[in-house]
């Protein structure tokens, strides 16, 4: 992804899909942003800091999780396999799986190439005798890993629940890319956010100190930087609500106000109380998550969970195609 650098006052290109996305969005009815466009050098930065939040359980819980599985884990998949991180951010739970499966690689795989770079030599001093290979890509497009492990059996991980973030049918699309890049044999380590009481969910993206709001909010900065925008982010706030009917918390950002604006010389106007829809979180029961799973291609073969059942960690399978019945 290109960022943006200022030279004798002009701004550099943006991403040409981060440009379409947005002014597409924007247009049509209702407004949404695809949720991958929070991740510039800055979001990245406020995502990090809303994992480490009291009310933000997934990421304690998902830690304790893959501490409490490596012996099971190392067991099940062997030693040796090249792994591949999709959305890797800064890494921070990596080092407990690398660990536990003695990898022969560690491919991380993020959107945000200063900061995929910045934790990725945090992890080579960390790891001196791995090989690190960080690809800077979208990964919820087709994706051609790097030659140097193409011959290795792969295991991918996927945490975080990042797959709530994708509506089912992107999902399974997403899940069907996975184990296209990844190969038969391979497998994959996916957390999945269970369905809770929304007392629980809401306060988890909506935090009283504010930093999910900054997340949110920062979209609307990024564009003003990027894309030349004239959005007044002091006329938006921050919404979380749950959807129960989708089984979802979205984020929104909603205006306060009647606001006109520019983006790229095109103009906008959102009345007060409308919305652009930035992010939804879907969370999944035990057989929801094995039938996505299924769906796209995966079997899964070992679960993890905490006392609570708030979070679930699930090793899947790229197995065989098998004939009917």
């Amino acid at each position: 992804m290109l960022k943006p650098e200022i030279e004798d006052g002009q701004a550099s290109l943006a991403d040409p899909q981060f440009r379409a996305d947005v002014l597409a969005g924007l247009a049509r009815r209702p407004r949404a942003i695809p949720a991958r466009w929070f991740y510039d050098h800055r979001g990245s930065e406020l995502f990090e800091n809303i994992t480490d939040l009291p009310e933000y359980y997934p990421t304690r819980t998902e830690v304790a999780l893959l501490e409490g599985l490596c012996p099971e884990l190392h067991q099940l998949t062997g030693k040796g396999r090249a792994v591949v991180e999709f959305g890797s951010g800064s890494s921070t739970k990596t080092p407990t799986l690398l660990k536990c499966v003695e990898p022969s690689a560690y491919v991380p795989i993020d959107i945000s190439g200063d900061f995929l770079r910045e934790s990725s030599r945090t992890l080579s001093a960390a790891f001196p005798e791995l090989l690190v290979l960080p690809f800077e890509a979208d990964f919820t497009r087709p994706l051609t890993l790097p030659h140097t492990i193409h011959d290795a059996p792969k295991l991918g991980f996927f945490p975080g629940s990042t797959i709530g973030n994708l509506i089912p049918l992107a999902a399974v699309d997403l899940l069907r890319a996975m184990r296209a890049s990844l190969g038969e044999g391979a497998m994959l380590l996916i957390g999945m956010d269970r369905i809770k009481d929304a007392g629980v969910l809401v306060p988890a993206y909506d935090d009283a100190q504010g930093v999910t709001a900054a997340f949110n909010l920062n979209l609307l900065e990024r564009i003003n930087r990027e894309l030349n925008g004239t959005i007044p982010v002091d006329a938006f706030r921050h919404r979380a609500i749950w959807n129960d009917d989708r089984a979802r918390i979205e984020m929104h950002l909603e205006a306060t106000r009647d606001v006109s604006f520019a983006v790229e010389g095109r103009a906008f106007e959102i009345a007060a109380g409308e919305t652009i829809h930035t992010e939804n979180s879907h969370k999944y029961g035990p057989r929801d998550a094995r039938i996505l799973l299924r769906s796209g291609g995966w079997t899964p073969i070992h679960e993890w969970t905490d006392d609570e059942g708030k979070f679930a960690v699930i090793l899947a399978e790229a197995q065989g195609e098998r004939p009917a019945p």
